[in-house]
């Protein structure tokens, strides 16, 4: 046999020996163009379309796949719910899915995420990008300087750097990507009041102390509500409350008007704070003019009074979530509590003058076992 006939049957086993290239997302088109078609595809027909072949599946769980929804912003707001279950030491995570196999019964759910690494309760909850943190708490009562990240893309949880010192029930809120910590501690020594806040950058993974305020302004040990209204943070105490700025690095105290009228877990939409009075009405706070506003329009379609109820802003709307009566009663004990949700569109009428609310759907999303509670809810977009 010749030498060019050796080659060439070499050159061809090596040919049959190659691995075929990797399939094409749809066939008879680049990849970068499939992507892009695909990214745009909603949330609630994800599930459908990882069914249709691996590679599809395989986008479906990549940080590429992510990255080219955010580019062609079409990342959508879910709401993410965390339940501390009766009997256990530690809390639950939920995300709020649409079951959408059925346009005309477009049911609600709370479908299970992985639970956290550790047993901790009392921690500050935000939401950076696709990320919610969890910080501080305690474990077996004693205070945690621990903080975790569930990354929602993946449903995967992570350690990240430990604070300065150890916080159960701070308040925290995120301004301009930063995430700022504020009391869930004692200050009883040097260390406790250099560190009283803190701020944690999720680019770098490093936790800095914050210049505290002075010392007519270092409040309790716990905190109950926090919030963020155009970049001031507020962190509320069981009596009066603190206000931070981090683009000025300046401190000052809770107005008045604003610490009377804010009871339990709030959120801010639109530049307006809105909680539950003790006449079981939703208001809102309007910071620019300093003064309460009832909600209207939601008189027949909510209950009055909301038990365990907690706020979120999702896409602009305001959610309200609550704990409802499970199955029982009639002299026997309970031992199923529901999770109610309502989503409510929100305008402002004469002039911004009033606010008004248009419940667009209310329903039983989850129940748990009779005893468990409602921790905090909040939305995140990817």
């Amino acid at each position: 046999m010749s030498s060019s006939s050796s080659s060439s049957a070499a050159a061809a086993a090596a040919d049959s020996e190659s691995p075929d290239p990797p399939p094409s997302l749809i066939p008879g088109l680049p990849d970068d163009v499939s992507l892009n078609i695909l990214a745009r595809v909603p949330r609630s027909h994800h599930p459908f379309l990882s069914l249709v072949s691996n590679p599809f599946r395989s986008l479906l769980s990549s940080p590429l796949f992510y990255a080219a929804r955010s580019i062609s912003h079409s990342a959508e707001p879910f709401l993410y719910l965390c339940v501390r279950i009766a009997g256990s030491n530690s809390v639950n995570w939920f995300t709020l899915y649409r079951n959408s196999s059925n346009p005309r019964n477009a049911r609600r759910i709370l479908v299970p995420l992985p639970p956290p690494p550790s047993a901790i309760v009392g921690s500050a909850y935000v939401a950076v990008g696709p990320k919610i943190y969890a910080i501080g708490g305690s474990i077996e009562d004693v205070a945690s300087p621990h903080a975790w990240s569930l990354d929602c893309r993946f449903r995967t949880w992570e350690a990240l750097p430990n604070m300065h010192i150890s916080r159960e029930f701070p308040a925290a809120g995120t301004v301009d990507g930063k995430i700022y910590v504020i009391g869930g501690s004692v200050v009883d020594t040097w260390s406790r009041s250099r560190n009283w806040a803190e701020v944690f950058d999720p680019a770098t993974g490093k936790w800095e102390s914050v210049e505290s305020p002075g010392e007519e302004l270092l409040r309790a040990k716990w905190m109950h509500a926090s919030a963020v209204i155009d970049g001031r943070i507020y962190a509320m105490a069981d009596r009066n409350g603190v206000v931070y700025e981090p683009r000025s690095g300046k401190w000052r105290s809770v107005e008045k008007r604003l610490d009377l009228g804010w009871r339990g877990r709030a959120c801010v939409v639109d530049g307006i704070l809105y909680c539950y009075d003790y006449l079981g009405k939703i208001q809102g706070f309007d910071a620019g003019e300093g003064v309460w506003k009832e909600l209207k329009g939601l008189e027949k379609k909510l209950p009055k009074f909301l038990c365990g109820a907690t706020m979120a802003n999702v896409g602009g709307k305001l959610v309200v979530v609550w704990e409802g009566k499970g199955e029982g009663g009639g002299g026997q004990k309970r031992k199923e509590m529901e999770i109610w949700c309502a989503e409510i569109e929100l305008e402002k009428k004469g002039g911004g003058k009033e606010l008004w609310g248009n419940v667009n759907w209310c329903d039983v999303v989850h129940k748990v076992p009779n005893g468990s509670s409602i921790v905090h809810c909040l939305d995140v977009a990817f």
